[in-house]
């Protein structure tokens, strides 16, 4: 059953009813996330019997979630595909041997033996997952999102599953596979996915989503503009980051010393920084944080220009032209929150250009790293100088790095 007890308003602090299909919190046009009754939990679901440790998709964590694949009510509502439940790869990086590290990378893009995957083979999916099947939960028949690539593909293999209707607009020099895959399922179901391609980023994409659809009966699922959703379901990444491995040697739930996440809107953030709060909050972890080692484009950096500034919320900037297209995001409403969490943890937001991010794909794939890197996660190994020059990691710390999605999708 469901353990959430309301929507919350992540800068009013106003609580809503969870069953309400809302966007942005109308107190202040900020996201809204789910919370939890995690005493109401923890009294009825003991000794952590929400866990599923056997079931190899994020909905291992049952009743921690929004909806529990375990309630037959609930699980109606889910279409489970094998999302989540990836590993984390060590890989020994000249710059991580160097400066003895313990460095891992959580594989979001290829399937690997033994484990989950995500079925467009990307991060996107955890988060889709969750947005439909809280949409079926909640009787809505359309969604619509602008996009920079991932999520319209996933959105709309995860509609097509569900029996909804699909909106995906996205930049039209989106990488070549993304909108092939798009628009292949939107000429085999006309009535039921729909593709619109135009000059611009994923903000234009939003502007058009909201004049042209949103007025068409369909529900706005863009970044943080559905009712936490995508949240929920990017906490899922954070819940797997901490729980027991006992093939890595962890044998009860801990956290990394340091996360390196390449960073467009935000949401996986809020996602991993909710499970933290969420499992200590339950007992199972303490108050200590990972550093949160935000990553961007040199082309396109608005949290990484507020946060040297010392800015409480990025200003939109001018988008560039960057191959990691997922960070390509000029602007966003809840980067007020990430810039928070990076804060708090003692974190940092740090810019790579275009030709540190070449130079790291062809060096992983010079030294055989175990993982096929997407330009994103290659991003993330780009930056591992600064973070080491800044002294954010120490010898032997763990420090995970967080690759994306999978490089078959850019080529």
């Amino acid at each position: 059953m469901s353990y959430v007890r309301c929507l919350r308003g992540l800068g009013s602090g106003n609580s809503y009813a969870f069953t309400e299909a809302m966007n942005l919190d109308p107190a202040d046009g900020r996201p809204v996330q789910m919370e939890l009754d995690l005493d109401r939990l923890q009294h009825e679901r003991p000794e952590q019997s929400w866990y599923h440790p056997r079931r190899p998709d994020l909905w291992r964590f049952g009743a921690l979630l929004g909806l529990d694949i375990n309630d037959p009510a609930e699980a109606a509502s889910i279409v489970p595909r094998g999302e989540g439940y990836t590993p984390e790869i060590g890989y020994a990086h000249r710059l991580a041997r160097t400066a003895g590290l313990d460095l891992w990378i959580k594989d979001e893009g290829e399937p690997h033996p033994g484990w989950g995957a995500n079925p467009t083979r990307s991060f996107k999916d955890r988060g889709m997952a969750m947005a439909v099947a809280m949409a079926r939960h909640l009787g809505i028949e359309a969604l619509a999102v602008p996009t920079q690539g991932n999520a319209g593909d996933s959105l709309a293999w995860y509609g097509l599953e569900a029996g909804l209707r699909i909106g995906v607009a996205m930049p039209d020099d989106t990488p070549l596979p993304i909108r092939q895959r798009v628009a292949t399922l939107a000429g085999e179901y006309p009535d039921r996915v729909r593709l619109h391609t135009l000059p611009g980023t994923i903000r234009e994409a939003g502007a058009w989503v909201r004049e042209h659809w949103l007025n068409q009966g369909y529900f706005n699922c863009a970044t943080f503009q559905e009712p936490g959703w995508r949240i929920e379901g990017k906490k899922t990444l954070g819940l797997e980051i901490a729980e027991p491995r006992p093939q890595q040697g962890r044998s009860g739930w801990s956290l990394p010393d340091a996360i390196i996440y390449p960073t467009g809107g935000g949401t996986g953030v809020l996602g991993m920084a909710k499970a933290f709060d969420e499992l200590q909050a339950l007992g199972l972890i303490g108050s200590a944080r990972p550093k949160m080692i935000c990553v961007q484009s040199s082309q396109t950096a608005p949290l990484v220009r507020a946060f040297d500034s010392g800015a409480a919320d990025t200003e939109v900037v001018a988008a560039g032209h960057t191959s990691a297209v997922g960070l390509n995001v000029p602007g966003g409403v809840g980067h007020f929150k990430v810039l928070e969490i990076i804060r708090g943890s003692g974190g940092a937001a740090l810019a790579v250009d275009e030709a540190q991010i070449e130079a790291e794909l062809r060096a992983a794939k010079a030294a055989d790293c175990p993982v096929s890197l997407c330009p994103e996660g290659a991003a993330c190994l780009a930056a591992l100088e600064q973070v080491l020059d800044l002294g954010l990691v120490q010898r032997g710390q763990r420090v995970v790095i967080v690759n994306t999605g999978s490089p078959a999708k850019y080529d």
